[in-house]
C-alpha cells in the first residue's frame, strides 16, 4: 500500500538527521512501501497507521543490518 500524506504535510516533513533533507514517499526498491525516504542520506523511516514514524532509532538504511536483528 503506497502512503496516503498529504501533498503539503509531505512538503514540510524532513529527516531528522543532520541535513534535515525533503523525504520521498515509498522506497528505493518498493516505490509504494509504507516508508518515507531520504532524499539525501538514503534513510527510510516507517509509516505506521498512517503516520511517518520519524525516529532515527526506527530509521532503516538499505544495505546495513541493524545491530538488534530487527
Amino acid at each position: 500500500m503506497a502512503v496516503a500524506l498529504d501533498a503539503q504535510l509531505l512538503e514540510i516533513l524532513a529527516c531528522p538527521s543532520d541535513d534535515h533533507a525533503p523525504l520521498r514517499a515509498g522506497t528505493a526498491g518498493d516505490p509504494e512501501a509504507d516508508a518515507l525516504t531520504c532524499t539525501s542520506c538514503g534513510r527510510e523511516y516507517p509509516v505506521r497507521d498512517g503516520i511517518p514514524v520519524l525516529l532515527l532509532d526506527e530509521a532503516t538504511i538499505p544495505g546495513e543490518s541493524r545491530a538488534d536483528g530487527a
